[in-house]
């Protein structure tokens, strides 16, 4: 990494079990629309996978309700990012899915996280686009 990417502030691979306060859970937000920020992730730090396990792990122990699609499309993109034979499109596809389901989950969100949230739709579906030229 060079000097200008960011840091994630919380650990790539959490403990399990995962015990999730609203305060990891903002610094995972910050770490996931900074990385998005910067462009498509490098595949050679394999950041974007990291990231993609953070979300699984935390979105797995939430309690939250509505989160089933979300974990099946990371789990999906967890899948095409592992196989070298994936196409962009495919890709394109699974983080327009993310983006949109990202968003419901912000519109319905009544605890702070629905600018965040909305943000990271936004980032996903923009991510998306981007792949699918």
């Amino acid at each position: 990494m060079d000097s200008t990417t960011p840091t994630p502030q919380t650990p790539l691979v959490p403990s399990v079990p995962l015990d999730v306060t609203d305060q990891q859970t903002t610094a995972l937000l910050d770490d996931t629309v900074a990385l998005l920020n910067d462009g498509v992730p490098d595949k050679e730090t394999k950041r974007g996978l990291a990231e993609v396990d953070r979300w699984e792990a935390v979105l797995t122990a939430s309690e939250r309700p509505g989160l089933a699609k979300i974990i099946q499309e990371l789990a999906t993109l967890r899948e095409q990012l592992n196989m070298p034979a994936t196409q962009a499109h495919e890709i394109a596809e699974t983080l327009a899915t993310l983006g949109a389901e990202t968003t419901k989950v912000a519109d319905e969100a009544n605890n702070g996280y629905t600018g965040p949230l909305t943000q990271l739709g936004k980032l996903l579906i923009k991510m998306s686009n981007a792949l699918s030229r």
